[in-house]
């Protein structure tokens, strides 16, 4: 199954566009994002070739303007979730025995739709769905979303060219088969490119799909279900069904042909899936793939010789951009007492220049938070470092919910190491500063390494080369993704594989073959030419 005559189009990462005033990227998405906005579509479940409305439904409203209803989209009973598994298995007959180069075009034309036709309306759905900037909905649901549908099929032909050797008068071969039964993929509401890419990545390798994608997500994922059907994904291929996730998740994973999850989420729900898997396994045919990326609470430690307006770029973007609503983004950071309050003036600076508001106005740099949930659980957090004795809310520190999920971009500033939000992965727009003596620097180094369950991301911040290197090897375990005088999010795909370790996740590398080699099912086929008729061998005599 190697590539033989076919040459696949070299990935090369999707230019973002600037939509700057005057261009028309701007006029095009401010029109989709108002066609949308003052619409109501009726959002049905995909399964095979039916799509179904139970009319049973829940409205989605955008997180910045949460009174007011964009559509509605409909519930699966436990019937729909056993019709989805079926409709997989079905499917899986001709998908698996589908040309990899057949599989390749499908997603390698759904690139070129999210590039061209489809660039606005995927990103106008993220702006709504997800209160993302134009900038953000671009850098995630446009540009990412692409980088992982060319890439994956040059990864993908990365694996099946991968050959053993052969030795005279034999032939070794591997076929890269997909998993025997069907995918399962839970997806996020924070990026649209991980809602899209759990699903297909599975699907580009031969596996069949039952998608169940975030509540809080369904508007753009319609988009994407759009497009899938655009590039000629067939019926059954991907499945979609929404509602409640308990019920959902207990009926697939009830199903012998249950073949593996992929999964980006929350640690607790991960570790109940993987518990669930695990007192099911004698029901299986097969041992699932769990590939799974969870939560993090990621870090910045600047050295004292590091300079100070990097550094604070580095937490002004890193931990407030989307609202801090992303798994790499800072949320604890490490500063050095000679830089510290250099370091906090300027990020002030920038807080009192954000501009906060719907992401319908492109000039807005913070919008809202993903809904009432999140914004009680932070708003609380707020409140309690406004009370303890331990803590200061140095900037922002104020939230309103009366027409949109607003918080303020806040930073706290504790003089404990392990006070509470240093160690609580908050998922918003709250970041909480340490200062430590300069001398302190090897000592810091243990505390960051030593206070986090979690592993995913963290940044060092240095003109000091030996500092840096004694980063980067004291805080080896405890960052999949570690950046050097960079903010630690943003990983581009094919540049910065993503993932990461301890409660983190499966550590499987979004955005790289070896994400796809957990979708694949080896076969090892020999053949020789010459087959022996003899069974002695020359040392008998």
């Amino acid at each position: 199954m190697g590539k033989g005559f076919f040459q696949v189009p070299t990935a090369i990462n999707e230019p973002v566009k600037s939509y700057a005033p005057g261009t028309p990227e701007r006029a095009a998405v401010t029109a989709q994002y108002e066609a949308y906005f003052n619409g109501n579509v009726d959002v049905p479940m995909y399964i095979g070739s039916d799509e179904i409305k139970t009319g049973n439904t829940n409205t989605m409203s955008p997180p910045h303007d949460h009174k007011h209803v964009v559509g509605t989209y409909h519930l699966a009973e436990k019937s729909h979730v056993t019709q989805a598994i079926e409709s997989a298995l079905e499917a899986r007959k001709k998908w698996a025995q589908l040309t990899w180069e057949q599989r390749a075009a499908i997603f390698l034309k759904a690139a070129e739709l999210i590039a061209g036709p489809y660039r606005a309306k995927i990103n106008a759905a993220t702006m709504i769905a997800q209160s993302k900037t134009v900038h953000q909905a671009e850098i995630d649901a446009a540009c990412e979303l692409i980088d992982f549908l060319r890439f994956n099929v040059e990864f993908m032909s990365q694996i099946y060219e991968e050959q053993p050797d052969s030795a005279e008068g034999i032939w070794n071969r591997v076929e890269y088969r997909p998993l025997e039964g069907f995918i399962y993929a839970i997806t996020p509401f924070n990026f649209t490119a991980i809602a899209a890419n759990l699903p297909a990545s599975a699907a580009m390798m031969g596996n069949t799909v039952v998608w169940k994608p975030s509540d809080s997500q369904i508007f753009s994922a319609k988009v994407i279900v759009d497009i899938f059907k655009e590039a000629g994904v067939p019926d059954g291929v991907i499945n979609v069904v929404y509602g409640d996730p308990v019920m959902i998740t207990d009926t697939i994973l009830e199903s012998p042909d249950f073949a593996g999850v992929h999964f980006t989420g929350s640690t607790y729900v991960f570790k109940e899936l993987w518990k669930k898997i695990g007192n099911n396994i004698h029901t299986y045919k097969t041992y699932p793939k769990i590939v799974g990326e969870t939560g993090g609470k990621d870090f910045i430690v600047a050295h004292p010789s590091a300079n100070p307006k990097q550094v604070a770029t580095g937490i002004s973007r890193g931990a407030f951009e989307f609202q801090g609503q992303k798994c790499s983004a800072a949320s604890r950071v490490y500063l050095p007492k000679s830089i510290a309050n250099e370091v906090l003036n300027y990020v002030k600076e920038d807080i009192a220049s954000f501009k906060m508001g719907s992401p319908g106005d492109l000039s807005n740099f913070i919008t809202a938070v993903i809904h009432e949930g999140s914004f009680h659980k932070l708003a609380s957090y707020i409140d309690q470092a406004k009370a303890d004795a331990n803590a200061e809310v140095f900037a922002g520190g104020n939230y309103d919910k009366s027409k949109g999920y607003f918080i303020e971009p806040t930073v706290i500033v504790t003089t404990d190491p392990k006070y509470t939000t240093m160690e609580t992965e908050l998922f918003g727009p709250v970041v909480t500063i340490y200062v430590y003596e300069d001398a302190d620097w090897t000592e810091t180094l243990q505390l960051v390494d030593g206070t986090s369950e979690y592993a995913l991301t963290g940044a060092v911040f240095s003109g000091d080369r030996y500092a840096i290197d004694e980063a980067t090897k004291a805080l080896e375990n405890c960052a999949g993704n570690f950046y050097v005088n960079d903010k630690p999010t943003g990983a581009v795909v094919g540049q910065q594989p993503f993932g990461g370790a301890r409660a983190s996740g499966t550590n499987d590398k979004a955005g790289s073959a070896q994400n796809l080699l957990r979708w694949v099912s080896p076969r090892l086929i020999k053949e020789t030419f010459v087959t022996p008729t003899d069974y002695r061998y020359p040392f008998l005599g």
